[in-house]
């Protein structure tokens, strides 16, 4: 399968460099000089036990070099999809699939500006990467990928989910990724956005009362939301999974984190701000959410004026 990622932060390059042990894979970024040292150094992948190996995907800051691609993953943050999409919009043919990964959720909705729905595949993942240099990554969590149609007809991409799982990444094919999605959003908007605000490694979040305190108000509302969407979930099965999560990954770092600290923008407006915008929609209070939003946004506006 011939591939083009469009993201290659810390998990564009572990899905890059995975992918390329099997499929032609193609990194496509900003940066040329970061683009031309994966092409000629490779990704370097650190895993959970120190075992480090170097995968060989190719690279490119120029989208116009990639001719051809059967699949166009999408792993950029939600505030440049657009941008993103406009640059590989050559490579977007009637029988391409375009595919996300991102964090957050919606984000179909402006992937239908240039696919057509039974095209468009929509995702979550719980694997776990965070940089190390420009063409390292550290593989700091292991999970299972759901990947469902924006169409809801999934069974026609059985191929992608096993183009996954012979690289390594366990993957399923789901009718309820908007589930699915939901299950994930219980950490990121909840104890990964307050390791980023507070700037601690993830298990500092379960290990501090007041910290702690916060993360099961958020998980409660995130519950409420999701129940009232038809994906009802139990908010101390929840609590009690996640705090399993935190222990078992506790000197981990969040994109939150490290978005906060490089003075970049972050995607809360697709994490918590979905919660909000659910929340209104249907009836569901979500105080926390919209402070958490807000404080975020104003973390945002200190770095860039700092």
């Amino acid at each position: 399968m011939k591939i083009a990622l469009a993201g290659p932060g810390a998990m564009g390059l572990l899905f890059g460099g995975y992918l390329s042990q099997k499929h032609e894979v193609t990194l496509i970024g900003r940066n040329r000089e970061r683009m031309e040292r994966v092409r000629t150094e490779g990704v370097r992948i650190r895993e959970a036990d120190g075992a480090e190996r170097v995968y060989h995907p190719d690279a490119t800051a120029d989208p116009r070099q990639v001719k051809e691609a059967d699949l166009v993953l999408l792993f950029v943050k939600a505030g440049e999809s657009q941008a993103a999409l406009e640059s590989v919009r050559h490579l977007l043919r009637r029988e391409t699939l375009l595919m996300t990964l991102q964090n957050g959720m919606g984000h179909e909705q402006v992937l239908s500006q240039y696919a057509a729905w039974d095209r468009i595949l929509i995702g979550t993942t719980n694997q776990g990467s965070y940089r190390l240099d420009e063409v390292s990554v550290c593989h700091s969590g292991l999970g299972d990928t759901f990947v469902g149609a924006a169409s809801g007809d999934v069974g026609r991409f059985a191929s992608v989910a096993e183009a996954f799982r012979e690289c390594g990444f366990p993957c399923e094919l789901s009718g309820q990724v908007r589930g699915m999605i939901w299950n994930k959003l219980m950490i990121n908007a909840s104890s990964s956005v307050l390791s980023g605000i507070l700037q601690v490694p993830q298990g500092y979040v379960a290990e501090n009362e007041a910290a702690w305190s916060l993360a099961q108000k958020l998980i409660r509302e995130i519950c409420a939301v999701a129940s009232a969407d038809g994906y009802p979930f139990s908010a101390e099965e929840q609590i009690e999974r996640i705090r399993r999560h935190l222990q078992n990954a506790a000197g981990g770092y969040t994109s939150v984190y490290a978005d906060l600290k490089a003075g970049r923008r972050t995607e809360v407006s697709v994490i918590n701000g979905a919660v909000v915008e659910n929340g209104r929609r249907l009836g569901v209070e979500t105080a926390a959410h919209e402070m958490i939003v807000e404080l975020v946004h104003a973390m945002e506006g200190r770095e860039r004026n700092g």
